[in-house]
């Protein structure tokens, strides 16, 4: 089993970088969709994300000898090649027949199966004090969305089949997440993230249709680079943060993307009304809100002793 290095702040700080990030990401892929198709979008993603740490690790002399990878080695790999690939699939479909924060709160099964994965696979433990903060988390979550849910249960049918696909899609990324976790005892997790994006950039490449990319708006040209660059940076910072915190601890502070998401669809609904619709928050939800965040840092802050 892969053992963290204990270095918990800079997981912390990795996980946050990685909260902000996908936070802000199911607006960008919203606004995209309006003019790509998910194939397409998904492709240069992954793309990008795979040449941009290509070059960086050929500048600094760091590409993987794959030779001293081993048979099970190859397999996760392929594991977590495949159900990423999947995840991006399923999510981007999703997100295209629902809306970005009901995306995003769906989404969150993903990281609560990560949490329990990590306490199943790799042996990890809550104390006391953390399960009553997975308590408050939960609490929090059905306070916070309980009008998300209420509109899913009374939405119509390619709503309610674009949020099952989101569902699935959250299942596929725990798998990749725990395959991902242990791949770090034979590969740094750069030269994890590079094989898999190369992987599937290769198997969306059939299915992309590039040349309309080249008929995009400058506008819509510059969203499609910022999901390109989140890709790299917000998978490399996740990616890392495996290495040096817990699996179950990094999951917890990833619980906190939809509250960014919900609040970047509100500033966003301020400065470009016919982009993103706003959201209504009750003041129940607002409750809800400060009590995933309380939950999260009592999940995430409680170091080992010793």
């Amino acid at each position: 089993m892969h053992y963290s290095s204990g270095r918990w702040r800079l997981g912390l700080a990795l996980s946050l970088l990685t909260v902000c990030l996908w936070g802000v990401l199911p607006i960008a892929l919203k606004v995209v969709l309006q003019t790509l198709d998910v194939y397409t979008v998904i492709w240069f993603r992954f793309l990008v994300s795979f040449v941009l740490l290509a070059t960086y690790l050929g500048i600094r002399g760091q590409l993987p000898q794959l030779g001293k990878l081993s048979a099970n080695g190859w397999k996760l790999l392929a594991i977590a090649t495949l159900m990423l690939a999947a995840n991006y699939f399923l999510f981007m479909q999703g997100l295209a027949l629902t809306s970005p924060a009901n995306a995003e709160v769906i989404i969150q099964l993903a990281t609560l199966l990560l949490g329990f994965g990590g306490l199943v696979v790799f042996q990890e433990r809550y104390n006391l004090r953390q399960w009553l903060g997975v308590s408050v988390l939960t609490l929090g979550y059905v306070l916070f969305f309980r009008a998300q849910f209420t509109n899913l249960i009374t939405s119509s049918s390619t709503y309610i089949f674009g949020s099952g696909l989101v569902v699935l899609g959250a299942v596929v990324w725990a798998v990749y997440a725990l395959a991902q976790k242990q791949l770090l005892q034979s590969l740094s997790s750069a030269h994890i993230m590079l094989m898999i994006y190369g992987g599937c950039a290769l198997l969306f490449t059939p299915l992309a249709k590039i040349d309309t990319i080249i008929t995009l708006s400058n506008f819509h040209l510059v969203i499609l680079l910022f999901c390109g660059l989140n890709t790299l940076i917000a998978y490399g910072a996740f990616a890392e943060s495996l290495e040096h915190w817990e699996a179950s601890r990094v999951s917890a502070v990833l619980a906190l993307a939809p509250i960014v998401t919900l609040i970047a669809v509100e500033f966003t609904s301020l400065i470009a009304p016919n982009l993103i619709p706003p959201e209504r928050l009750t003041i129940l939800g607002v409750f809800g809100a400060f009590l995933v965040v309380g939950g999260s840092i009592a999940i995430a802050l409680k170091k080992n002793r010793g």
